[in-house]
């Protein structure tokens, strides 16, 4: 049987992203390593790694959402990057959408040892939540699905003028380009690619950037929004 990978101390550059947090990340860390593992929501071979490729690399997401919004993790797995963005932003309202059952009892527990008042689990698919809970100005999401796939469930949880923004790899720019339709067709007005994590991660971390407008997921998904919240406010008069 192979040992475990042994998680490598944080590195100096966790210190100044995390401030106060700092040992709240630390933890999360060692939770990755132990349980995550254990639980398989993070492969053994990804422990040596853990802070520079995964931790950091999410928690640099934070130079690119605005003050004080509200956020949706879509996919959130194990918490990233929704987890490493509450821990840097208190200033967040964060919900981590996650399907998987094992998944949103991790999330749960590390929320509630952390004491992130500001973050709510919900277990749930994009599209089934979709007008059963409130849009988000932000959603966010990191190896999830190819773009125009992630956007087909994330756009419609946005608010009008809202963004959603994708932890990308090497990919970013092709997959940017090969969905360029489809974001149109789901309201989006804008798209960018943005490096982030400067004197932090290196490589930088790359962020899509899809911005849209006032009809985020377009007209059919308007209407299905306004089903569903039709169909929430019967249910709560019964």
């Amino acid at each position: 049987m192979t040992e475990a990978a042994e998680l490598p101390p944080a590195p100096e550059q966790a210190r100044a992203v995390f401030g106060d947090r700092f040992a709240d990340a630390v933890r999360y860390a060692e939770l990755l390593a132990e349980a995550g593992v254990q639980r398989g929501l993070i492969g053994p071979r990804e422990v040596p790694r853990l802070w520079e490729r995964h931790i950091l690399n999410c928690a640099v997401l934070s130079e690119v959402v605005p003050e004080g919004v509200t956020v949706c993790d879509v996919g959130s797995g194990a918490g990233l990057p929704g987890i490493p963005l509450a821990l840097v932003r208190e200033d967040l309202k964060i919900t981590l959408l996650e399907p998987l059952l094992r998944r949103t009892n991790f999330l749960t527990e590390v929320v509630e040892l952390l004491g992130l008042d500001h973050v709510t689990v919900v277990r749930g698919r994009a599209e089934e939540v979709m007008g059963k809970v409130p849009s988000v100005h932000v959603v966010t999401a990191r190896a999830v699905a190819p773009l125009d796939r992630l956007a087909t469930w994330g756009i419609p949880l946005l608010r009008p003028y809202g963004e959603m923004l994708a932890l990308k790899g090497d990919t970013a720019e092709e997959e940017l380009k090969s969905a360029a339709t489809a974001l149109s067709k789901l309201g989006a007005v804008e798209t960018s690619i943005l490096h982030v994590g400067e004197g932090v991660v290196d490589p930088l971390s790359t962020v899509v950037r899809v911005e849209v407008g006032e009809s985020p997921g377009g007209v059919r998904f308007a209407a299905k929004k306004a089903k569903a919240a039709r169909a929430g406010r019967a249910r709560r008069r019964r």
